[in-house]
C-alpha cells in the first residue's frame, strides 16, 4: 500500500531496515522479502525513534502479502495495513484500494483529505482512478478520527452513490472501512453492501 510517512516513503526496503537494525545487519537479512523479517526470529529492541520506520516496514510487508494474494483470502492484512495508515491521524482522509480482477491490490491512494469531522468524496475522481489502473474492484476506507467507527448516515449514502457510479463502468465496490481509533466497521460484514 502506497500509504506513507513521506520522510521514509523515498527510502529502499534495505535502506529502511539498515536505519531500523543497522545496515551491516540490514544486508545480511534481506532477500528481497520483508516477510521473513516478521516471523519473530529476527526480534530486536525498537527505540521509539525508530517507529516510524518500522511502521513503514510492516506497511510495505502487508502490501507484498495483498499484492500476492487475493485480499478477499487476507481480510485481516487489509484491516491491519488500513488501521496502520491511519493511526495518528487528527483528520479524516479517504482512501481506495484499487484491486486487479484476481482481488490483488494494484494501489491504495489517498483520494481526498478533509477536517477533523468530514471529508469531501468525488466519485468522477475515483472512476477515474479506477479506469486509470484498470481495476476490476475496489476497497474503500475512511477514518473517524475522535469518534467510533459506526459509519454515519453521510457515509452510508456515498457508500451507495459510489457504488451505483463504479458499477457503470464495471468495477466492483467490495467493501467500505471505517477506521476509529479502537474499532473498524466494515459494510460488508455488516450487509450495507
Amino acid at each position: 500500500m502506497k500509504l506513507t510517512t513521506p520522510a521514509y516513503s523515498m527510502l529502499s526496503d534495505t535502506q529502511l531496515l539498515g536505519k531500523l537494525i543497522g545496515v551491516r545487519e540490514a544486508r545480511r537479512l534481506y532477500r528481497g522479502s520483508l516477510a521473513p523479517l516478521f516471523d519473530g526470529s529476527h526480534d530486536k529492541e525498537i527505540t521509539p525513534g525508530k517507529c516510524a520506520v518500522a511502521r513503514e516496514l510492516v506497511q510495505r510487508w502487508l502490501n507484498e502479502e495483498l499484492s500476492r494474494e487475493s485480499v478477499l483470502s487476507a481480510p485481516s492484512a487489509v484491516r491491519d495495513c488500513l488501521r496502520i495508515h491511519f493511526a495518528g491521524r487528527e483528520y479524516e482522509s479517504f482512501i481506495a484500494l484499487f484491486l486487479d480482477t484476481q482481488h490483488r491490490l494494484i494501489v491504495a491512494e489517498e483520494l481526498f483529505r478533509g477536517t477533523l469531522s468530514e471529508t469531501a468524496v468525488y466519485p468522477r475522481e475515483i472512476a477515474r482512478s479506477a479506469l486509470r489502473l484498470n481495476a476490476g474492484s475496489v476497497i474503500f476506507a475512511h477514518n473517524h478520527p475522535n469518534h467510533d467507527s459506526h459509519p454515519s448516515l453521510e457515509d452510508r449514502a456515498m457508500t451507495k452513490l459510489l457504488t451505483k457510479a463504479l458499477a457503470l463502468i464495471d468495477v466492483a465496490v467490495l467493501d467500505h472501512l471505517v477506521i476509529a481509533p479502537n474499532s473498524t466497521f466494515s459494510f460488508a460484514e455488516r450487509k450495507y453492501l
